[in-house]
């Protein structure tokens, strides 16, 4: 019954907002059309607002899981247009906060103490609230300033049902709209569901977020807080409190005298070290979860919050994406199409000159923008979109990272408008691309692979052992091969011997037996040369025997 009202009040917003424009009726099954089509509030003319507006307030008037759901929508501009992926990307994920008596009981019962015993203070008002959770501050019996970070009670119940309605609605869209099925939002719900309840597992979070400050450990770039492992699981997590200038507030960045232009540059040297050197990069760098350092604005330091999703690449996704690049910069569009084929991305059997014809076709425009005005972010959307028309299979790790470098060029360029993206990125792939292929590559490999390598030896006479037993076994084996190849070899040539004495043997005798056909005297006077051919014809047929 609940999840009947659920949905009864998902089709009232979707309709009140007007979003059945979205949908064909004459595709939709009869009860649905009727009940579209005889909605009360289709009396109402749509208003002024655009479809990607009504959309966007349809959303969050939907809740948490429809308001994410939006957001993650938003980063996907191979799927959508530009004025809807714009509007969804203003989606803001703040909601009323839970009590804090409720926090209390969940940290309580997550670690099995008192927060008096816990912390020497703790504030149960929180810092801030989302949808999925909510921050408190906390001060350790050390003296350390923490923030505790508690899953929303109940949250997991909540976003099951609205996940199994989202599938519904998306199977619905998928069958009956053909801009549906082109959209594919049933593999697009499949990927929220997953990054969605990563979300809920705060301990995924503190890993992430470990795993990165180790990665910068002693950088003078980022900075990451300290995760408190002892006080953390799967519904709350303690981190070290940061404390920093929100990165899009440009007027207090500049009122410390800090270097702006340094700083957009280091925030692009920030995210292709992450991804080039690391494999691993933050992929929800949006100016909410980053701020700056106070500490020495002439070397600005940025810091990094809520790594609960990132992404990775493959060596061989690296290595393809960083020769792509700088293939278009050469516009070697022959180089970008066959990379994209190489790497697997688009089917083998994909027409290579159609598909460099249209890559050509949409990434020649972009040249005529100066060189520090062109995006990455916007190089890759247009490359994966064109490569969706060739049967390209979406590449989850992939989406992230476009996702991710749009945010970064979007950041650098607010805080310094000439940022020249590619000027600051080129030498560094290009680096990349001389380190992995040269001689430090080499040496790289051997320090990393080296022990395996060495471990390895002491099975080498095994292995030795075992190909010489192979190498015997195969000689016997080919010498029985060429016995019996001999043998079937002899069998047909006495097979077709016998058959020529055959046919030989009956010749003789219809020979003999004509020669004495036509002779009128007694059998004893038949001529001497019938019997000898008809004896010869006999012994033809004995030998064969």
């Amino acid at each position: 019954m609940t999840r009947f009202i659920r949905l009864f009040k998902i089709i009232y917003v979707l309709s009140r907002h007007r979003l059945d424009e979205y949908f064909d009726f004459n595709q939709l099954p009869r009860p649905l059309r009727w009940l579209f089509l005889l909605a009360p509030w289709r009396i109402f003319p749509i208003t002024v607002q655009s479809r990607a507006q009504r959309l966007r307030l349809a959303l969050e008037e939907l809740g948490p899981v429809f308001i994410k759901f939006g957001q993650m929508l938003s980063t996907r501009r191979d799927l959508l247009p530009d004025d809807v992926a714009d509007e969804l990307q203003k989606l803001q994920d703040q909601v009323p906060p839970f009590s804090g008596e409720q926090a209390t009981r969940i940290i309580e019962k997550a670690l099995g103490q008192s927060v008096n015993e816990l912390f020497s203070e703790f504030n149960a008002t929180p810092l801030a609230s989302a949808s999925v959770a909510q921050v408190h501050s906390a001060t350790m019996h050390n003296g350390d300033q923490v923030v505790v970070k508690v899953i929303r009670p109940g949250i997991n119940k909540t976003i099951r049902g609205d996940l199994n309605l989202l599938y519904t609605l998306a199977q619905t869209i998928e069958k009956y709209s053909e801009d549906g099925r082109r959209l594919r939002p049933v593999q697009v719900v499949s990927d929220y569901e997953r990054t969605i309840f990563n979300e809920l597992d705060l301990l995924i979070e503190a890993g992430n977020t470990s795993q990165l400050k180790r990665n910068f450990q002693d950088s003078t770039l980022i900075y990451l807080p300290q995760v408190y492992w002892d006080y953390s699981r799967k519904n709350v997590l303690v981190m070290e409190r940061i404390h920093g200038i929100p990165v899009a507030d440009i007027a207090a960045l500049r009122a410390q005298n800090t270097d702006m232009k340094k700083l957009a540059e280091r925030g692009v040297e920030i995210f292709f070290t992450q991804v080039f050197r690391d494999s691993f990069f933050h992929a929800d760098m949006h100016p909410g979860n980053i701020f700056v350092s106070t500490e020495n604005p002439a070397e600005p330091q940025y810091i990094a919050i809520d790594c609960g999703i990132v992404g990775s690449l493959t060596h061989e996704d690296k290595n393809y994406l960083a020769r792509i690049l700088l293939a278009f910069f050469k516009r070697d569009y022959r180089q970008v199409a066959a990379l994209h084929i190489e790497s697997g991305w688009v089917p083998e059997d994909t027409p290579i000159a159609e598909f460099e014809t249209s890559i050509r076709s949409v990434c020649e425009p972009i040249f005529e923008k100066p060189l520090k005005d062109i995006s990455f972010g916007q190089i890759l959307l247009r490359l994966f979109q064109t490569a969706r028309q060739f049967n390209m299979q979406i590449q989850p790790q992939l989406v992230l990272l476009q996702k991710t470098l749009l945010n970064i060029e979007g950041l650098g360029r607010q805080i310094y408008p000439d940022l020249d993206l590619w000027n600051t990125a080129k030498p560094f792939m290009e680096d990349w691309m001389k380190q992995r292929s040269g001689p430090p590559g080499l040496l790289k490999a051997m320090r990393e692979q080296g022990p395996e390598w060495l471990e390895q030896t002491s099975e080498v006479p095994h292995l030795i052992l075992d190909a010489v037993q192979q190498v015997k076994r195969f000689k016997d084996y080919n010498e029985q091969y060429r016995q019996t190849l001999k043998l079937l070899t002899d069998e047909v040539i006495r097979g077709r011997k016998n058959q020529q004495r055959v046919w030989a043997g009956i010749a003789a005798i219809a020979v003999a037996l004509f020669i004495a056909a036509n002779n009128t005297v007694a059998l004893q006077q038949v001529p001497t040369i019938s019997w000898v051919i008809g004896i010869v014809g006999l012994y033809l047929l004995v030998l064969r025997r």
